[in-house]
């Protein structure tokens, strides 16, 4: 598993900096990320190199990845998971505080390049006190090649399209979750129906 060349990791260094920030500020505003959502996060460095998904792994691009997501959930406010990859059943790692508060299940082991996945390393050594959970219930993910975090998406997932499709070489699929719709041909979705519909099925007030 040959890394990639210099010029190639400088070059999707610079994206990943560049481009990912566009990424998550759209998702926040689409998926209204802030205090107390979860966003879930998939990414390939060797997709990024325009490698094949485990292929050519790099420390440095796993490093950008997630001090560029990192700064961004602080900002926001939001939790972050960062999914690990097939290696270690696509474990995630979160803060332990997290985990806890959460209820997440914790799983012991500690991801590494060639098992967790770069970006997934890099989180764990940059998180404060960092730990592996089985699964998570995210509000909101993105997904930078293809690395397939659906099952870590609450239902019902509904897709975000962004101003940009690729980080570095890698193909990049955002998403948010919205609560299941409920009822059958009378149901009503929509806030401002409902409040027409109240306010047309309330009697006139008569004055005492």
């Amino acid at each position: 598993m040959a890394p990639p060349s210099r010029e190639i990791e400088a070059e999707s260094i610079a994206s990943v900096r560049r481009d990912l920030p566009v990424l998550l500020a759209h998702l926040a505003r689409e998926a209204n990320l802030g205090p107390g959502k979860l966003l879930v996060v998939g990414a390939s460095t060797s997709e990024v190199a325009g490698e094949r998904i485990g292929s050519a792994t790099s420390v440095a691009i796993g490093q950008a990845i997630a001090e560029v997501v990192l700064a961004f959930a602080r900002e926001e406010g939001c939790d972050v998971a960062f999914q690990c990859c097939e290696h270690l059943n696509r474990a995630l790692v979160v803060e332990k505080a997290v985990a806890r508060s959460r209820g997440f299940q914790e799983v012991t082991a500690i991801p590494v390049s060639g098992a967790g996945g770069a970006a997934a390393a890099a989180a764990y050594w940059a998180m404060a006190d960092p730990c592996l959970v089985s699964s998570v219930s995210a509000d909101a993910g993105i997904d930078i090649g293809d690395t397939l975090i659906g099952m870590h998406l609450r239902p019902v997932v509904v897709p975000v399209r962004g101003p940009l499709r690729e980080i570095g070489r890698a193909h990049v699929v955002m998403a948010r979750s919205r609560p299941p719709l409920v009822g059958g041909a009378r149901a009503v979705y929509d806030p401002e129906e409902a409040r027409r519909r109240m306010s047309a099925d309330t009697p006139p007030r008569r004055d005492a």
